[in-house]
């Protein structure tokens, strides 16, 4: 039994497919077809069953699967220890943002980072919530900037700043004329949402729950599809398509005053907590001591 062979039946389980899975392992299918059966041989035992369509894990061989991702994740606390020996400070950083905060902080921390660890190289990337929790746990992350609440066994949660909702609308929409809007200001007014897998449309409807049954019914709220961005909100409410919530952060935009203007919430005014996380077993705390200054000198707090 080997390493290679673990990292190839844990693949192969995420991919369901030889194929991809050989090329996410950058081998090729029938080396790790191949080392997959040995694996079975040695153990006794059926760890997936095959078909044309899909290759599934038994019942048995998730058990296994699973033991052997934590023994993939040991070992790369084993590198992490030793590279973290030599210098926290020179190593990679790997760190992800959810959607609809990398774009907004990325260029602000990133100068930053530089100036105070100007020796490590950053590597950085936005994905959904999920996604980013999967990639932290598997090591492919160091850290993810993400909404709270966030809770993962064995990975550390500390906040950053709390950043207020605005609402983004065409310069001569009627709510223009309000100093501060309520949620039920929205009540006969499209309501522009990011679609489903979003943390932030679940904020926002937390937020607003009279949105929730015009979104049942299809009536005044719309929504962008599920890959949408806060950026196209931004361009659909420009257009006269309706009007949006957006967090502070990305409210600014190069559309003058004259085309959109922002509005705040009447108190208590709406907001999320935005936090940074890593594995606890993560041993360059330098790294994320530097990553969380960079973050803090860029005074995102409102």
């Amino acid at each position: 039994m080997t390493l290679t062979e673990l990292r190839y039946i844990v693949t192969l389980a995420q991919e369901q497919h030889f194929g991809r899975a050989a090329e996410r392992c950058f081998v090729s299918q029938p080396t790790l077809s191949i080392a997959v059966k040995k694996l079975e041989d040695e153990l006794g035992v059926a760890l997936f069953e095959r078909s044309k369509s899909r290759v599934q894990s038994t019942p048995l061989g998730e058990k296994i699967i699973a033991q052997a991702q934590r023994v993939l994740e040991q070992t790369a606390l084993i590198k992490e220890m030793a590279t973290a020996g030599k210098d926290q400070l020179s190593s990679p950083l790997n760190v992800g943002a959810i959607f609809t905060i990398g774009p907004f902080l990325f260029p602000h921390f990133i100068p930053q980072l530089q100036k105070i660890a100007p020796d490590m190289p950053l590597y950085v990337e936005e994905g959904y919530t999920a996604t980013l929790r999967q990639r932290l746990r598997k090591g492919d992350l160091d850290a993810i900037i993400v909404a709270l609440p966030f809770t993962e066994p064995d990975v550390v949660t500390q906040t950053l700043y709390d950043e207020p909702f605005v609402v983004l609308m065409s310069h001569d929409h009627p709510l223009a004329a309000k100093d501060e809007i309520v949620p039920s200001d929205f009540d006969g007014h499209p309501v522009l949402l990011l679609g489903e897998g979003h943390c932030f449309r679940d904020q926002v409807l937390e937020a607003c729950p009279n949105l929730q049954p015009s979104l049942e019914n299809h009536t005044a709220t719309r929504f962008a599809s599920e890959g949408s961005s806060l950026d196209t909100l931004r361009h659909m409410v420009a257009s006269g398509l309706g009007i949006t919530i957006l967090p502070l952060s990305a409210a600014g935009s190069n559309y003058s005053p004259d085309v959109l203007v922002t509005r705040p919430f009447a108190d208590p005014a709406p907001q999320r907590t935005v936090a940074l996380a890593w594995r606890a077993s993560f041993p360059r705390h330098k790294a994320i001591d530097r990553l969380r200054q960079a973050i803090n000198q860029c005074q995102m707090k409102t």
